[in-house]
């Protein structure tokens, strides 16, 4: 499933900040064995950014090198001191509504897409979990590499009750940080406003921005009025070298032997402005703001969608999406002051669309 024939590799610096790179690395791996994540206790803050880039047309850009990224932090250049841009394994948690209002083709639709995102779109070294959430989460899978049990505990989900969305996602995101695999990453799926929980927008947010996780959304809007949000650049903060631009929505590819993937047909935009919601909708339809709310600081998106068939495409766009990004490390000299810090990776030419991370709470 590799995407891609170039190796990995690390990317020359100075000796001096290899070595104190290498030794962050080494301490972080000291203190938890099961990962390779975002850490701030050591003396150095070895920061990864995974990062997304797209053509006009939506498509991917492989064969980018180093050389080619800029990374800003506060505004302040960086010097990078890690570059991959094959495929890594993936710690990967799934996050299912199945409230009341995903009875029926909803519930069948997803459960088909995401069977298909398990045994034929990811590798065989992932790992995944699997929560379910009606009124409250419920973890149905634990950490797995056997994509069969999973595709079980999927099955014996019944659709019953309200939706608590963000307590579901408050307790996925310490999950998925705490996942072995280099990456990391949560998908939502819902129909639904969230009308369960205890956990606000804000504190997710919060929480979100002291992981690496890649969070995306997928919500199914079947009154028509909703925008595809596949790339979702205006929203999420995405920046290209020449200036602010808008992508198309991508292609999404099959992986070398695998069936073409159809992609998302794109829904009506809505008539209203300023990003508001249509009057007269209902407080139970799903929430695009509060997704992007959720998905944009992460460097992941939020996805709109209008019919159940769309799950299959949108689900299959984001595990080719994981597969093709680049990894880039950099060593922050933000001191440990709790307060956000911003994160800028540019392309030094071209007209591309860059998605990452917007920053980090150094802890």
């Amino acid at each position: 499933m590799k995407i891609g024939n170039r190796p990995s590799r690390w990317v020359p610096v100075g000796v001096a900040l290899a070595a104190v790179a290498l030794a962050s690395s080494a301490s972080a791996r000291q203190e938890r064995p099961t990962g390779q994540g975002f850490s701030f206790r050591t003396g150095v803050n070895l920061i990864n950014v995974t990062v997304t880039v797209t053509d006009d047309q939506g498509r991917f850009v492989p064969g980018l090198q180093a050389d080619d990224f800029e990374v800003y932090e506060d505004g302040e250049r960086q010097a990078i001191s890690q570059f991959e841009s094959e495929r890594v394994p993936v710690s990967l948690g799934i996050a299912l509504d199945t409230s009341g209002s995903m009875v029926g083709q909803k519930i069948a639709a997803a459960r088909a897409a995401l069977d298909r995102f398990l045994f034929d779109l990811l590798g065989p070294q992932d790992e995944v979990f699997l929560f379910r959430f009606d009124s409250r989460p419920d973890l149905i899978a634990d950490w797995t590499t056997d994509m069969r049990a999973v595709s079980r505990a999927l099955g014996s989900a019944k659709p019953v009750g309200g939706t608590a969305m963000y307590d579901t996602v408050a307790e996925a995101i310490p999950m998925a940080q705490a996942g072995t695999r280099r990456k990391k990453a949560l998908v939502v799926i819902s129909d639904g406003n969230d009308t369960s929980s205890r956990t606000r927008v804000a504190e997710l947010q919060q929480m979100i921005r002291q992981t690496e996780v890649l969070v995306y959304a997928i919500g199914i809007d079947a009154s028509g009025d909703t925008a595809s949000a596949y790339g979702n650049a205006s929203a999420s903060g995405s920046s290209t070298s020449s200036g602010a631009a808008v992508a198309k929505p991508p292609v999404p590819v099959a992986f070398p032997g695998q069936k073409p993937i159809p992609a998302t047909k794109p829904a009506a935009r809505p008539t209203s402005s300023g990003g508001r919601r249509p009057s007269g909708s209902s407080s139970e339809r799903v929430n695009p703001e509060a997704l992007r709310a959720i998905t944009d600081d992460s460097g992941g998106r939020t996805e709109m969608i209008v019919s159940p068939q769309d799950l299959d495409p949108a689900t299959a766009g984001i595990a080719d999406e994981l597969s093709r990004q680049y990894f880039i490390g950099y060593v922050s000299s933000a001191p440990k002051d709790g307060r956000w810090h911003t994160i800028d990776v540019r392309l030094k030419r071209g007209t591309y669309m860059v998605r990452a991370r917007r920053g980090f709470i150094a802890n």
